[in-house]
């Protein structure tokens, strides 16, 4: 569809209480999925965080990379099993996820920033002591919890690096990696670092980039999305099956940011082009709304 000049102006219209709104604001993103290995996509997501910057706005990126991490260690010969969705995370793999996620991944993450105009900087959690992290112990209900290796969950956030490089004008790409008070590094799931983030920098909004539209009150039924969701709801949800599989950490890592100071948190989906600014920048917004 080629929109006219009119359409355009109008469109830009529709942003700009927005823009007034959010900015010198706080917007984390957390960026996985179908968006990291579409190369049109991948531009759009980091594209949409440019212009956030360049209006006023704080983007900070937390991203994920679970499919670069399967491609190296199929590569290297080293076995993967995943424990309750967990990945098994001994010695050996933990050095590959480090490498990958840190060293790989989140390096052309900024690279890309860089080449599309932006300032981009690459973090892990073992710089400035940003993410502080300990061993993630599953229930006791679920079979092998102890094999978990270095899955990690976060313990604590120090946001004084993000705030430094953000008011310089950079945005700051943070790979999932912590480390604990021990040394060791610990592979964390990104969904819950990017609530940590959000929560510990007090940001307007969180918004999770997934590979669907967003929660469905039935997944048969595509009319049955849900454009908003009570936190208070989250558990009786959970329990009827409307949240399930990968969707829990998300929904979790939202309520979590919501309990600690977050303003909006948004799951959205990363497979349509610019869907950061069709949530942050329109009327209507996209995906579930959690509240």
């Amino acid at each position: 569809m080629v929109l006219t000049a009119q359409q355009k102006a109008s469109i830009l219209v529709e942003a700009l209480p927005y823009i007034r709104k959010f900015s010198g604001r706080t917007v984390v993103v957390k960026y996985g999925g179908r968006a990291m290995v579409s190369e049109e996509l991948e531009r759009g997501v980091i594209t949409d965080c440019i212009l956030l910057k360049l209006v006023g706005i704080h983007p900070v990126i937390v991203h994920g990379g679970g499919h670069a991490i399967d491609a190296m260690l199929e590569r290297l010969g080293i076995k993967t099993r995943f424990v309750h969705g967990q990945r098994v995370t001994d010695d050996e793999t933990m050095e590959v996820v480090e490498m990958v996620l840190a060293g790989k991944v989140n390096k052309e993450i900024v690279n890309l920033i860089n080449q599309l105009g932006g300032k981009g900087i690459g973090l892990c959690g073992k710089d400035a002591g940003l993410i502080t992290a300990s061993q993630k112990v599953l229930p006791a209900s679920v079979k092998d919890r102890e094999y978990l290796g270095h899955v990690g969950q976060v313990e604590k956030i120090n946001p004084e690096i993000l705030q430094t490089v953000k008011d310089e004008g950079y945005i700051p790409v943070i790979a999932p990696v912590g480390v604990g008070r021990d040394g060791k590094s610990y592979n964390i799931n990104a969904d819950y670092v990017a609530g940590a983030v959000a929560a510990a920098l007090q940001a307007d909004k969180l918004v999770l980039l997934t590979d669907v539209e967003g929660i469905f009150e039935d997944r048969n039924d595509p009319s049955s999305l849900l454009s908003a969701i009570k936190a208070a709801d989250v558990p009786a949800l959970i329990e009827a099956g409307v949240i399930a599989g990968g969707m829990i950490p998300k929904v979790e890592c939202c309520v979590f940011a919501l309990k600690n100071g977050v303003g909006r948190t948004h799951i959205i989906d990363g497979r349509i082009l610019h869907s950061i600014l069709l949530e942050v920048f329109t009327d209507h917004g996209i995906g579930t709304m959690v509240e």
